[in-house]
């Protein structure tokens, strides 16, 4: 099959990416977005999110012509969906917003269409998704009635790119591929070799969707392991920096860096959908994302203790992203940190994030202020480092003589 027209729902950290990537390469490509001032945004060539080098590309394919967002959905060859699947307060798997565009796209399929499910999912959603389209067209067929035989191929190809990495990542990394049939896979491999350079191995849809829940889960498991020792760490005195590149000179051990919990809407998210899907058996999974969440307590006490020295405590919260140099605060141990000190009322607050231009409205509301990194370290008396932007590796140690600093990053 050629693919003239593909269909990328969903344009946000992942979707705007992967739709922008895939129009360089010539390709008409429709993005689907529920935010009409997304639309606009991008039809406009501009960008809606902070991701290095996209608004370079983004650009060129507008003005080319080969990349259009909408709000509704058209016919096309291929549909990518890429939305959000996050957690309910109960830690469960909420992917209404899978079912949502599966409802949304359902009207224009057509015989020989391809759909497939980027969206990191517990296992057993990409034949929810079948289901759904198959629910909303009896009128066409799908894997699971027909098997090789169906009018539209289904397939889960997780996406595994890093924020603030994210062009260079789409292309050169591997795809794991998993069709409801190895005509899904078969023709899915044939869209993702159009962009990617990395390898595109096939397996069945349950597999894909577990292997990148696995690969975050052992990532999480090894911060638990770094966030634990950091704790220990402090009981008994030692520089828990220090320890771990000691420990790390030996061949076989590659302890990660400890930091104030594990944000992001991967690693703090994904191992919670192996507990729920398989609860007695995740014991160690379990236990590794409760360590790492209850690791912003840890250091909302290293604050609490710091503040009571002073008299007036001004505390600036350096970072509130996930993760250096970008400006996604989703799942944010540095963003809950500084509500809960705003929260307590353990000081006075100010906030540097080179990233984002307003505050969030529940920062705002509480009374932080927004400031240059100037201001927060002439003013402020004690210094909480949460997120290791490159600007706050560069401040020099002699600017921080005189202050109270908690470095939750090791930068210093």
């Amino acid at each position: 099959m050629e693919f003239k027209k593909i269909s990328v729902i969903g344009l946000g950290y992942i979707g705007l990416p992967t739709a922008a990537v895939i129009a360089s390469r010539g390709f008409e490509v429709i993005g689907v977005d529920v935010s009409q001032k997304a639309v606009e945004t991008i039809n406009q060539g501009n960008i809606h999110i902070v991701e290095p080098d996209l608004d370079i590309v983004v650009k060129s394919v507008v003005t080319m012509g080969k990349l259009r967002a909408t709000t509704i959905p058209e016919k096309a060859d291929a549909f990518l969906i890429a939305v959000p699947t996050p957690l309910t307060s109960t830690h469960q798997p909420d992917i209404s917003y899978i079912e949502q565009a599966a409802l949304a796209i359902a009207p224009v399929l057509e015989n020989g269409n391809l759909v497939i499910l980027e969206s990191t999912s517990p296992v057993g959603t990409t034949e929810k998704l079948a289901e759904w389209l198959a629910q909303a067209r009896p009128d066409l067929t799908f894997p699971q009635q027909t098997g090789e035989k169906a009018n539209i191929k289904v397939a889960h190809c997780p996406e595994r790119v890093l924020p603030g990495y994210v062009l260079q990542e789409l292309v050169a990394n591997d795809r794991i591929i998993g069709g409801m049939t190895a005509k899904c896979s078969a023709l899915a491999t044939a869209l993702y070799q159009t962009f990617v350079r990395g390898e595109c191995i096939t397996t069945n849809a349950r597999t894909a969707e577990m292997s990148k829940l696995t690969e975050n889960a052992f990532r999480d498991v090894n911060i638990a392991f770094a966030n634990e020792l950091s704790m220990i760490c402090d009981k008994l005195k030692i520089d828990v920096w220090e320890l771990i590149k000691l420990a790390n000179r030996h061949p076989r051990v590659n302890i990660l860096k400890p930091g104030p919990g594990v944000g992001g809407h991967c690693i703090a998210i994904d191992p919670w959908f192996i507990v729920d899907s398989a609860p007695e058996e995740a014991r160690l999974i379990r236990n590794a994302r409760e360590i790492n969440d209850s690791k912003p307590n840890h250091v909302l006490e290293k604050i609490r203790t710091a503040a009571d020295e002073f008299k007036r405590p001004l505390i600036a919260c350096l970072g509130l992203a996930f993760k250096a140099d970008i400006d996604d605060l989703r799942e944010s141990p540095a963003l809950d940190i500084t509500q809960q000190i705003l929260e307590q009322r353990i000081g006075e607050v100010l906030v540097v994030e080179p990233n984002i231009k307003k505050l969030p409205k529940k920062l705002a509301e509480k009374g932080a202020k927004l400031v240059k990194l100037d201001e927060a370290l002439e003013r402020a008396n004690t210094i909480v480092a949460l997120v290791d932007h490159k600007e706050f590796k560069k401040i020099s140690p002699n600017r921080l003589n005189t202050k109270v600093v908690i470095d939750t990053r090791g930068i210093w």
